[in-house]
């Protein structure tokens, strides 16, 4: 009985950390998810935003912003975004798994 209850506590705290994990993710992350795969297994031809380098993807999202990079719907996207919003972003992705 008391390796249960120890499992449980376990398992609860797992999730309630995870909840937090997602909790900090700032305005405008978890819009990414639409196109930007969360899972390595999945094949698509849009990038993986998260464990990229946080300068790398500040750059893209600058560039498509000022029109430097033409893009589908990313010039229209990053031009909703403050460049500060874009590096608090870049910053969380990039310490995502």
């Amino acid at each position: 009985m008391k390796a249960t209850c120890v499992f449980v506590a376990v398992l609860i705290a797992l999730a309630a950390g995870n909840a937090a994990m997602a909790a900090e993710a700032p305005a405008g992350a978890a819009s990414c998810s639409g196109c930007h795969a969360g899972n390595a297994r999945v094949e698509t031809p849009v990038p993986r935003l998260a464990g990229r380098p946080a300068a790398d993807i500040t750059d893209a999202m600058l560039a498509y912003k000022s029109g430097k990079q033409a893009g589908t719907i990313m010039d229209r996207i990053a031009k909703g975004f403050s460049d500060e919003e874009i590096r608090a972003i870049a910053s969380w992705y990039a310490t995502q798994k």
